[in-house]
Parts: C-alpha cells; structure tokens; sequence
C-alpha cells in the first residue's frame, strides 16, 4: 500500500490514477482537500457521475454492489465516495467493505474516507484486502512541531513570501484551526497583492482562533511549557468548556504522576499497557515526574480537591483563575 501526508497527494495524482484511496484523519480541512483534489483528477479521467454515501446500519449494501457491477459500453465512469461514522466499524460494514474489494474495476473510482485509523482498523481483513491496490493518505492536523513547516510550504503553494516571525505568528494565532489559518492568507493575499507578508502585515490582520483539545492542555503540563498551557486554557476558556472536565483531566494526571512517582524502577509493559502510556506520553510523563516531588504532588491534589469543592458549592468566575493558579504550579515546579 502507498502511504502518503495529504501534501504529497497532488504528486502522486500527477503521476497516475489509482482505483481506490483511503481518507484518514482528523483533520476535516485535508480530508476535504485530498477529497476535491482526486475528484478534479478524476473529472479529467471521465469519470463524470460521483456517489456520496455515508455507511451506517441502514446503508443499502445491495445498490451499492449493483453500482460496481453496473459496466457497460454506454455507462459513465463513476466516482464512489464512502464515509465511515466516528466511531468503530461495525462487522456488517467490515464484511460488505471485504465484499466491495472484489467488484472494482477501471471504471469505478473508490473513495473511502475516516477519521481515526486505528491499529485494530490497520489488521482488519477489509483493510489488507484494499492495500494491493489503494493509496492511504494521512489527513491528521500538524503537531506544534509541525506546523511552521506545513504553514511554509502552504504560502509557497500560494506564492506568498512568508518571514519567519509572521509564520510564527500564524501558528500561534491560528494551530489546531487550519480552515481559519487557510483563509487568513487568502485574505492576506487579497490585501497585499504583492505577496510579501512580514510581521508587521500579518500582526494587523489576523486574530487568535486557534484551537486545542484537553490533550494539548496536558502535554503542555506534562513538558512544563507554562506559556503555552495559560494559552490553551484562555481558548479553552473561551470554547465554554466545562471546568468541571478539564479539573477531572488535570486530577487524572497528577495521580498517574504520584503513582509513577512510587515507581523507583523504568515503567513495566503492564505499567505502560494499564495505564494507556504510548511512547510520546512515556517520554512527558518521565521529565514530569524528574521535576516533582512527592510533597508537590500531594500539595497540588489538595489544590485540585479545593476548586472542584469551590465549582461544585460556589460555581463563579474565579474557578478559571484558580485552574490557571494549579496549571501554573504544575508548570513551574
């Protein structure tokens, strides 16, 4: 199977047409533009009808399989676009997937698109079946790390001459939320037609929209970055997310940390399997626990215990002030 990032797709596509591609990924921005980019391609192949089908307990399995087997001299060649739900796939939808690997043929394009590709997914038998045949493209939202490289190569692709302050400047205003951080420079571009963003263009025009997940929060507490975790709990803040939950993610931590804490000796296999540690995490959660001691941790659960008392007895607006306080401290201990 051809593995590719959503930025390489065009190449491939330049190179030649393949009969099946599969979406993956979180990011809803890239899977709608490798989507529209191998529909164009296809266009241009004739293949001139596009089915959408979203795949669910109701799909009808039967229409879908006559469509494959629908060939004649007369008939268009077609586009089939499948979109799997979050979630886990069903074992009626794995079987007829296994089923629909044996129908392609030259004049049927098939598009299956997902958000989570898991290792169960990866080992799944309708998986293997496409992977002599199918191009996966990875459409995941860049990391922090990431994202300047994909920012670069995004102006490039647009011919904007983009200084290393103004790109940095759009990660922070615009990570986690490239649909907004996409627009920004076309906008940009409509401003300044010359192309050339410095900092100073770019500091008038854009705002912050950036966007983070709870798992962001606790990676940024794990390394320490107290900057970037305030920044992630102001857009949290400003998202209304419950306090309540982001105090349970928070508590979950710290113990995790007292009990590794305990643990004189490397993490164990079942250590690392109970707890849900991957190899990323095994790493934050090392340096966290070379910072503190066990007098900290205990003192920031008794901090924690604290504001949940205040959320759950006097809900006001200092219980973001107190979460950024027990942030802070975890931060800078």
């Amino acid at each position: 199977m051809i593995r590719l990032y959503a930025e390489q797709l065009n190449v491939q596509l330049q190179e030649s047409l393949s009969s099946c591609y599969l979406l993956f990924g979180n990011e809803p921005l890239l899977l709608r533009e490798s989507q529209d980019q191998i529909c164009s391609m296809a266009r241009k192949q004739q293949f001139n009808e596009r089915f959408n089908i979203i795949l669910d307990a109701n799909t009808d399995w039967y229409s879908i399989f006559n469509l494959c087997k629908a060939r004649s001299l007369f008939s268009s060649r077609q586009v089939l676009l499948l979109i799997l739900q979050e979630g886990s796939i069903k074992y009626e939808i794995e079987d007829n997937l296994l089923q629909l690997s044996s129908l392609l043929h030259d004049d049927l394009l098939l598009i299956i698109r997902g958000t989570n590709l898991t290792s169960t997914l990866e080992k799944s038998a309708w998986f293997n079946a496409f992977k002599s045949i199918a191009v996966l493209v990875s459409c995941i939202t860049p990391e922090q790390s990431q994202l300047p490289n994909w920012v670069m190569k995004r102006a490039n692709s647009m011919n904007i001459k983009l200084d290393h302050a103004a790109c940095k400047l759009l990660c922070y205003c615009y990570e986690g939320n490239l649909p907004a951080l996409v627009q920004t420079l076309e906008m940009l571009v409509i401003i300044y037609p010359d192309r050339n963003m410095t900092f100073k263009r770019v500091e008038i025009t854009v705002n912050d929209a950036s966007h983070f997940t709870l798992f962001n929060l606790v990676d940024a507490v794990l390394a320490g970055k107290s900057q970037r975790a305030i920044h992630i709990m102001q857009q949290l803040q400003l998202e209304a997310t419950d306090p309540v939950i982001l105090l349970r993610w928070i508590q979950r931590e710290i113990m995790l940390l007292l009990i590794l804490k305990r643990h004189t000796t490397a993490f164990s296999r079942d250590m690392l399997k109970n707890y849900k540690i991957w190899y990323k995490r095994k790493l934050l959660l090392n340096q966290a626990v070379g910072r503190f001691t066990m007098l900290q941790l205990r003192n920031a659960i008794a901090l924690a215990a604290k504001i949940e008392i205040s959320i759950k007895q006097d809900y006001n607006n200092y219980v973001w002030s107190d979460l950024n306080a027990l942030i802070l401290i975890l931060c800078c201990t």
